[in-house]
């Protein structure tokens, strides 16, 4: 199942039937189950209070993801992104706004598939797969 909730009152997601059908196609090619996926969209605050709280981060940031498998192998986790960096990225890279929440949306999902950006030849291979799935997924 895939949720969205919002902690936010000035955003909404738009044809969330195909987004749900996007992601769902992902794990799909990945070869992963879905458990319960869940996406809050929140503000720059807002995830910088859960940075500093869960991950001891104080900086702002654009996604932060927490997964879990459970016995049966399917994978459910929160994504929480903050639509005020991925404004403020969308804008510094030259990026549409809708382009640039889906790309973390997918980066957060392919880490729940397993998927690491932590040396730059594994960057490299998630930067590819976000590529692909954005040019799959056009919206």
């Amino acid at each position: 199942m895939i949720n969205f909730f919002y902690e936010i009152s000035n955003f909404s997601i738009k044809n969330k039937f195909i987004l749900i059908q996007d992601i769902s196609m992902i794990f799909k090619n990945e070869g992963g189950k879905i458990g319960n996926i869940n996406y809050i969209f929140c503000s720059d605050d807002y995830l910088l209070k859960i940075n500093k709280k869960y991950l001891k981060k104080n900086y702002y940031t654009d996604v932060i993801a927490f997964s879990f498998l459970d016995k049966y192998k399917y994978i459910s986790g929160d994504i929480f992104i903050s639509i005020d960096r991925v404004l403020y990225n969308s804008k510094k890279w030259n990026q549409l706004f809708h382009i640039e929440l889906k790309r973390v949306m997918i980066h957060a999902l392919l880490h729940f598939l397993g998927y690491d950006d932590k040396n730059q030849i594994n960057k490299k291979l998630m930067k590819k797969k976000e590529e692909f799935y954005l040019i799959l997924f056009q919206f």
